[in-house]
């Protein structure tokens, strides 16, 4: 039997289902036909109509170090979901929380650095200070804590006392002492308290207490709560010298709590394929300037990756401790707690001993876990999310009404649908640079002309740029033809995916009186995005049953992976030349 063309195919008897990819319109279709089948069980079948809110936020934390959070691991992670493919716009604190602040990408809410007069408090009170999260929470009825870490800048001028609008509570660090674990002061509900140095002014465990009574205080009380809990940890920090133990984290290192000093002396440093990279001649001319690490400097970078881990375990003390509080109060059913990053930090890899701001994915990639009423429990979400997502989250968690125009998307139906994913693509930037990341890519351009590519799927640790690969110049293209429209993004033009459906074509058959498809059973991805397509999986009741890498992409389904007594799971994974990866799915009775 000859083959039909495309054209008398759509004109056949045949019955035709298509499952669209526009996700402003079939977004919920695609996630109730994951193929994967219903989630996992979540914390509580009805999410509450008003939950709490928690968002525990660290400062330079970065993925790797997520293994020694083994509270936070078993009391998030395990309730909740991870996602291991999280990532921060611009990797810098300042511009990091504005973007958490106002679900908006830098290039947006235009908050380029730690201080004036680009960056820093003033700069975000000018453009932000009454319109951004904590005001439309508040506006909601929530009542909103910020307790740690507020925006660089913060409480050093004429008024430190000051409360910025929108928060019920507020207990932030300010002025020049923001950097110091003992000797600072917090500015508490317009008050400025000092703290001394005793180990009970420790200051991890300060913000820590203070969250719990929070938390305590807040747990029963009539409006829902909304609490920002910002740790320093594991940034740098002072007094120098240390008036309490550890000795050994003086100067510009992370001040572990004394409880934890030496706990890590013996951990060696990770050293993947990235660390000391003998040969940078494929990087920008500020990397290959970079000398080698000599074996002092290598000491220097492992002494702070101790002290660093040390100082994480304040946190983690302090994730059980919030968590306690939670339960005691029966409230852990009916709150979301949100545990993540401001950016990630460098330890030797590229020959960079520290510092963030750069392209890579040590700065880039950040830990992200969410446990909630809704959120299946212990799952891993493979798509791509950014710290602009979790403005949107918590405004869809809280029905409230935000005044900006936010440029990412809520995480909820990623966390209850973790295997679906969107084709995504993200900027990531600086005032230095440009780039695009996909799933498989990412595409940099610097001011000075430099470029790079690295395909993370081959070359995940990014030790060889292709941006001067023929081999490479029609994914280079593709990638720069999407930054050029991404990095001027704004809202819903943010979160533009691959035009693509699926469509099932069958004969159609009677089984028990109801309609069913007789073999055999073609599935096959259109669209106008289609011809951009160069990898389609395809998946069958979640085993995967035939990979094509030639358009057109489209194949008989196997009869013998067909559920003959109920529905079957058809999903294609479709990759695009530029490395978006895209989810489509459908389910069909077949006869028997």
């Amino acid at each position: 039997m000859r083959s039909l063309s495309r054209g008398e195919r759509r004109q056949a008897a045949t019955t035709r289902f298509r499952v669209g990819a526009l996700f402003a319109t079939a977004w919920a279709v695609a996630t109730v036909l994951a193929v994967s089948g219903p989630p996992a069980r979540s914390n509580r079948a009805d999410a509450p109509a008003r939950p709490n809110v928690l968002v525990i936020e660290t400062d330079d934390q970065t993925a790797e170090s997520m293994r020694v959070m083994e509270n936070v691991n078993s009391m998030i992670a395990d309730h909740g979901a991870t996602f291991s493919e999280s990532f921060v716009n611009y990797s810098l604190c300042c511009p990091s929380r504005a973007t958490f602040l106002t679900g908006q990408y830098a290039h947006n809410h235009r908050i380029l650095s730690n201080a004036p007069p680009e960056g820093g408090f003033p700069a975000f009170e000018r453009a932000h200070g009454t319109n951004n999260l904590a005001v439309w929470l508040k506006r909601a009825g929530y009542h909103t804590g910020l307790v740690g870490k507020y925006l660089n800048s913060y409480g050093g001028g004429a008024h430190p006392e000051l409360v910025p609008p929108g928060w019920s509570e507020w207990y932030a660090t300010t002025g020049g002492t923001a950097g110091l674990v003992y000797g600072y002061e917090l500015n508490e509900n317009g008050t400025v308290v000092p703290y001394g140095t005793d180990p009970a002014d420790y200051k991890q465990d300060v913000f820590t207490e203070k969250a719990v009574d929070f938390v305590d205080r807040r747990a029963q009380a009539a409006k829902p709560f909304f609490l920002w809990l910002t740790y320093t940890a594991p940034h740098f920090a002072g007094p120098n010298p240390n008036p309490n133990p550890p000795t050994d984290c003086d100067g510009t290192a992370a001040k572990p709590a004394p409880r934890h000093a030496h706990s890590f002396d013996t951990e060696p440093l990770p050293e993947p394929p990235s660390f000391n990279e003998a040969d940078v001649s494929d990087k920008p001319a500020f990397i290959r300037a970079k000398p080698l690490l000599d074996a002092a400097a290598i000491d220097e970078v492992t002494r702070r990756y101790r002290c660093e881990l040390e100082e994480l375990l304040s946190v983690d003390d302090g994730a059980a401790k919030k968590h306690d509080a939670l339960r005691q109060q029966g409230a852990l059913r009916d709150t979301y707690v949100v545990y993540t990053s401001d950016n990630g930090y460098f330890h030797g890899e590229h020959r960079i001993p520290r510092e963030k701001l750069h392209t890579y994915e040590e700065s880039i990639r950040v830990p992200l876990l969410i446990r909630g009423p809704s959120v299946p429990h212990g799952v891993s979400v493979r798509d791509l999310a950014v710290n602009a997502d979790l403005a949107p989250t918590i405004v869809s968690l809280a029905g409230a009404r935000p005044r900006l125009v936010m440029d990412g998307r809520s995480l909820l139906p990623l966390a209850r649908h973790p295997t679906v994913e969107r084709g995504r693509e993200l900027p990531i930037e600086t005032r230095t640079y440009k780039a695009i990341r996909t799933r498989r890519y990412i595409y940099v351009r610097y001011r000075s002309g430099e470029r790079e590519l690295y395909d993370l799927r081959k070359d995940p640790y990014e030790l060889e740029s292709l941006h001067a690969d023929p081999a490479h110049a029609a994914v280079r293209r593709a990638l720069a033809k999407r930054l050029r429209r991404l990095k001027r993004c704004e809202g819903r033009g943010c979160r533009i995916h691959p035009h693509l459906t699926l469509d099932l074509e069958y004969r159609e058959g009677r089984r028990d009186g109801r309609r069913c498809a007789l073999d055999p059973i073609h599935a096959e991805v259109m669209g106008r995005d289609a011809d951009a397509a160069v990898e389609a999986e395809f998946i069958v009741d979640g085993e995967l049953v035939d990979v094509d890498r030639h358009p057109p992409f489209r194949r008989a389904l196997p009869e013998s992976s067909l559920d003959r007594d109920g529905l079957t799971a058809v999903r294609v994974r479709v990759t695009m030349l530029d490395g978006r990866r895209m989810t489509l799915d459908r389910h069909v009775r077949a006869c028997r």
